[in-house]
């Protein structure tokens, strides 16, 4: 029996998923995996047992991705669930870039009681006037699953779209409308485009990767959109360019003390997986791949171990490790079986950065034994038997 604990609520259509070999408990110590969405991880203590965990959403910052690779524990997310809200709160954000539809809005409610209405409406209504996004230059940066259906709609909303992501992947790029204007400099971007909307991971290479240096290339009057995450964005470089002109709205998912209630900032409260169908496609996603992990071993979605897949064992036994990656780990693995005279009929290995992970399917039953000497290595954080 498999141990699951949620730390936030899951969907049931992806709970429900789980067969009566898995076990939903609430102590969190005494899980083999995890599944969560919001809550942070990073204070939590990492057991020994634990040896998945996996995030309906696709950002990992509230999960301690180094000390979990360095126990063993393979975190996985689910990349494209919920590409489909973001998407259109996206399109939803370029219209309240374009038209003040937040200052009429507030105008009309703060008026709503005045009998002449109607009349006050035609003289105001220009103070709320816009522009509309046909014609215009958005340039996305990053096309990923969201970044390439934002490039997709807008070219049939008519903009002139220009891409720009360099490690776009196959199945994006195949995705991708061929009208869209692949940039290899992101300077031109930010030469060229009336809208800016970003849509790449939080790292340390893109912290900060829209700050005065980049705003002092932009077009005057640039209207830039953030659903990807706040820290893309140097704030108080944000506020300098908003108040000069340099930048004329800027539309973020992401409220906090310093940008919410600046004059030009459309906040949002972090809505871009708020729906239905993306709650549950993550839950549906976050729950199969802690499945097939922990019934198979194979490995999808991870951003801490390399993604390895071997299908269904059909050997009598399966052994998975989670390692360093460094060198002749497979050649000690080999050695543990074949010093008890055990026949290995299959095996990967895959490595992504520091770590690694191999599978071996053998042609007898695992032994405690195996399992010590396997664990002994130098290098190799965790042994699991799947089979």
């Amino acid at each position: 029996m498999v141990k699951v604990n949620c730390l936030n609520p899951i969907a049931d259509c992806g709970m429900s998923l789980f067969s009566e070999e898995y076990s939903v408990v609430d102590d969190y110590a005494s899980a083999e995996a995890v599944l969560v969405r919001s809550a942070s991880m990073h204070d939590l203590e990492l057991s020994d047992c634990l040896a998945a965990v996996a995030r309906a959403g696709a950002g990992v910052n509230n999960i301690p991705l180094d000390k979990c690779a360095e126990k063993g524990i393979v975190v996985f997310n689910t990349p494209g669930a919920n590409a489909n809200g973001v998407k259109e709160l996206v399109i939803a954000g370029l219209m309240l870039a374009s038209r003040d539809l937040m200052g009429g809005y507030t105008w009309v409610k703060a008026n709503a009681g005045e009998p002449d209405i109607a009349k006050l409406v035609e003289k105001q209504k220009k103070d709320f006037a816009g522009c509309e996004i046909r014609g215009k230059k958005l340039g996305v940066i990053g096309l990923g699953a969201i970044g390439a259906k934002v490039a997709n709609i807008a070219i049939h909303l008519g903009m002139d779209v220009y891409g720009y992501d360099p490690y776009v992947s196959v199945d994006a790029a195949w995705e991708l409308s061929r009208h869209v204007k692949h940039i290899t400099n992101v300077e031109d971007i930010y030469r060229e485009c009336d809208y800016i909307t970003i849509h790449v991971p939080a790292l340390k290479d893109t912290t900060g990767m829209l700050n005065k240096d980049t705003f002092a290339i932009m077009k005057d009057g640039v209207r830039i959109l953030n659903f990807a995450r706040d820290i893309l964005v140097n704030e108080d470089d944000m506020i300098e360019a908003l108040a000069s002109g340099k930048v004329k709205v800027y539309v973020t998912d992401f409220p906090n003390s310093k940008i919410a209630g600046v004059d030009h900032v459309v906040t949002l409260p972090h809505l871009g997986a708020s729906t239905q169908e993306s709650e549950d496609n993550c839950a549906i996603m976050a729950v199969k791949e802690i499945r097939e992990y922990m019934e198979n071993g194979n490995i999808k979605n991870s951003v801490n171990y390399p993604a390895c897949d071997m299908g269904t064992c059909s050997a009598a036994a399966r052994v998975a490790i989670c390692h360093k990656n460094i060198p002749d780990m497979l050649t000690k693995f080999t050695g543990v079986f074949s010093a008890k005279g055990v026949n290995i009929t299959d095996m990967i290995s895959k490595s992504k950065g520091d770590y690694a992970y191999s599978m071996l399917d053998v042609s007898q039953a695992v032994s405690e034994e195996n399992i010590k000497a396997l664990s002994s290595i130098s290098g190799v954080l965790k042994v699991r038997v799947i089979k």
